[in-house]
């Protein structure tokens, strides 16, 4: 039996099943994050396609983080030192947060909030030098788009990393020292 494009249903998926084994071995070689357009390029797929061959990896099992940046799969960072950081301010602070936390050399790898009907709800940042903030700052004024913490009247969490505990320690103490950071 043949579809309508005249391609055997089958063949059609077992090319799709290669290429997304493809795509995991080609991530496994970034160590940055790859952004989705740049992804269906160099495997000549629509972007849609692309987002479909994510979902049907992630639903086989495989960890696919994706951010602002683009997709990643996880590194083994075994000597980063994570902590996960309550706080609270207006949505005019997040700059000001953002930059304090990776001016210190933290990585800001996500944002959570507890939503009281879906629980809990988390973005992707991977946030780890101003210029990443400030992409993220201008994705974030240029979609219009509502920050999570804005549905929890400002509080939320960020799971962080660094290299050193004293390098989050001092982001901490200065995001104290600025009324961001929850006690």
């Amino acid at each position: 039996m043949q579809s309508k494009n005249g391609k055997r249903p089958m063949a059609r998926d077992q090319a799709g099943a290669k290429r997304r084994q493809r795509l995991m071995e080609w991530m496994r070689t970034q160590s940055r994050p790859v952004p989705g357009n740049t992804l269906a390029q160099h495997f000549h797929v629509s972007r849609q396609c692309l987002v479909q061959d994510v979902a049907i990896l992630r639903a086989a099992g495989e960890e696919i983080l994706s951010a602002p940046q683009g997709y990643r799969l996880p590194g083994a960072q075994t000597s980063a030192h994570r902590a996960i950081l309550a706080c609270r301010h207006a949505p005019e602070r997040t700059e000001e947060e953002l930059q304090i936390l990776v001016d210190h050399g933290v990585r800001v790898l996500d944002v959570v909030v507890e939503h009281p009907l879906y629980g809990e709800l988390r973005g992707a940042l991977m946030l780890e030098s101003r210029a990443d903030v400030q992409d993220f700052l201008t994705k974030w004024r240029g979609e219009k788009a509502t920050l999570l913490s804005s549905l929890t009247h400002g509080v939320h969490l960020h799971t962080v990393e660094a290299h050193k505990p004293e390098m989050i320690a001092r982001a901490k103490a200065q995001l104290q020292a600025r009324g961001i950071l929850l006690k």
